[in-house]
């Protein structure tokens, strides 16, 4: 990079434009160039194309309570589904560049998949059909609310404070992303918390081309060498490949997914493939039911499934999209918002209902969408690039796979630092913002869901406002939306009171 990134870096002042494709992507005028949005949108892509590979291993996996699989038959159709969900993620993050010109990629959303295929599709009765409709259902109301300014009516009011929390929660959420996923940190099991590498041990190759690829581009950072994060991926891939050829290390994991191998490779085991390129299997599109699933489970329920649903859908974009601006410096001054952000959240919407329109489970706006960033993306432009590299990977799926965690996830760790400058900003001293702040901060990694940060802060801060005599500074939204989090935290015991199973 040609000079270190900060959270709160001012927007370059303003340039003529070059030429209509630089005027249409604001490319002078954000004070990018060409070359750092190509840089950024390959950044982007290498940290989140895990997401064709782990995404069928969810939900493709999983038979739905009826017995069927995704793409029918009575086995897994993994191809199917990642080709699916690369498409899906290719067209909806093509569509964030060319309509809202934001440097954000999307894809199908974790935590979402699970919920969907062990808490939705194994519901009695319940089809893979009716378990997508549901999250169409939620994809589609979340757009009428995108439509009407309700959505980003909620968003401007938001206070300042918890806006820079959420992008310091979600900076601290991904570096724990990227040392979990990297093998740097594991489950201890000798108490709730991680544990250094294996047993306590940095022990494995695939574990040490995790360190040396993030020391590589923190070194390449501090050298101020553009392209560090991008360098440091294939520069940590090309010797994954290396290290599998001659160790022959394997997977970490066997086909039914039990640990049998601790020292292995998370994800993928990075080799060469037989095949650059397959011809995709697009048959998953357009298999759902919209409201299928009220006859099987019953109104009430699925009211609440969906409820469920479009509540997670409803932040989690609403946090990434402050947190991307903020490292991006896209910001403006008076509510901490970025450009076009009634488009960004308008796409995100129809990214939601499309992805269960092709049966790959909601699709939303990734936080490592950050990797891009911090390569100097600042426009549309990087996401267009995502989004051909997404498409190019329906057929090069094969290719795909050779990038391990090990390889992708220490870019996740370094834009982790980078968003955690911020946290500077926040005024510690006044409890009543302080407070809440901390609880959105410290929620999102320990509880690996940035909704769940995102709520307890809100909650937290009408709360706090309310025992204070400080209900009126609560802007009307704000409470409606904390009660709204407080029935999303009661769920369970909401659905017991009901009688609901």
């Amino acid at each position: 990079m040609a000079k270190p990134t900060t959270l709160k870096a001012q927007p370059p002042a303003p340039m003529a434009s070059t030429n209509a494709f630089d005027g249409f992507f604001q490319i002078t005028f954000r004070g990018s160039t060409v070359g750092r949005e190509i840089r950024g949108g390959f950044a982007t892509f290498f940290t989140m194309a895990y997401i064709v590979v782990l995404n069928p291993l969810i939900i493709g996996t999983q038979a739905d309570s009826t017995g069927g699989f995704l793409g029918g038959g009575s086995g897994p159709n993994l191809p199917m589904v990642a080709a699916a969900t690369a498409l899906v993620a290719g067209v909806m993050t093509i569509l964030m560049g060319v309509v809202a010109n934001f440097p954000l990629a999307l894809a199908t959303g974790l935590g979402l998949n699970a919920f969907l295929t062990f808490s939705v599709a194994k519901l009695p009765h319940m089809t893979w059909a009716d378990a997508m409709g549901l999250v169409v259902l939620e994809g589609l109301i979340i757009t009428i609310l995108v439509l009407t300014g309700f959505r980003t009516a909620v968003f401007n009011a938001v206070p300042p404070a918890l806006k820079t929390a959420i992008s310091v929660g979600i900076g601290l959420f991904i570096a724990f992303i990227g040392f979990v996923d990297g093998g740097f940190v594991r489950k201890s099991a000798a108490g709730p918390m991680g544990e250094l590498g294996v047993g306590g041990f940095l022990e494995g190759w695939p574990l040490l081309v995790f360190v040396l690829g993030l020391t590589a581009i923190i070194l390449m950072m501090v050298l101020r060498v553009k392209g560090a994060i991008l360098y440091g991926i294939i520069g940590a891939t090309i010797l994954a490949v290396v290290v599998e050829s001659i160790g022959h290390i394997g997977s970490q994991t066997n086909a039914k997914g039990e640990l049998v191998n601790p020292t292995g490779w998370g994800l993928n085991v990075p080799k060469i493939p037989d095949r650059i390129a397959e011809v995709p299997d697009f048959g998953l599109l357009g298999h759902f039911s919209l409201l299928g699933s009220f006859s099987k489970i019953g109104v009430v329920s699925a009211v609440l499934l969906v409820f469920t649903l479009m509540l997670a859908d409803f932040f989690d974009t609403m946090g990434t999209m402050v947190a991307i601006g903020g490292e991006a410096g896209l910001l403006d001054e008076d509510g901490g918002n970025p450009p076009n952000a009634q488009r960004i959240l308008l796409v995100d919407s129809v990214a939601a209902a499309a992805g269960g329109a092709a049966s790959v489970s909601s699709n939303t706006a990734y936080v490592e969408s950050a990797a891009g960033v911090g390569e100097g993306a600042r426009t549309g432009l990087a996401s267009v690039v995502t989004g051909v590299l997404f498409l190019a990977a329906t057929f090069l799926a094969p290719l795909v796979g050779i990038v391990p965690y090990e390889a992708a996830t220490p870019a996740l760790v370094v834009v982790g630092f980078l968003m955690m400058q911020q946290v500077k900003d926040i005024d510690w001293v006044d409890l009543e913002a302080a407070i809440p702040a901390f609880l959105t901060i410290v929620l999102m990694p320990f509880t690996y869901s940035i909704s769940v940060g995102i709520g307890a802060g809100f909650v937290a801060y009408a709360g706090i406002k309310l025992v204070r005599g400080k209900a009126r500074e609560v802007h009307p939204l704000m409470w409606i939306v904390a009660a709204l989090f407080v029935v999303y935290f009661g769920i369970d015991p909401i659905k017991a009171i009901l009688g609901i199973s």
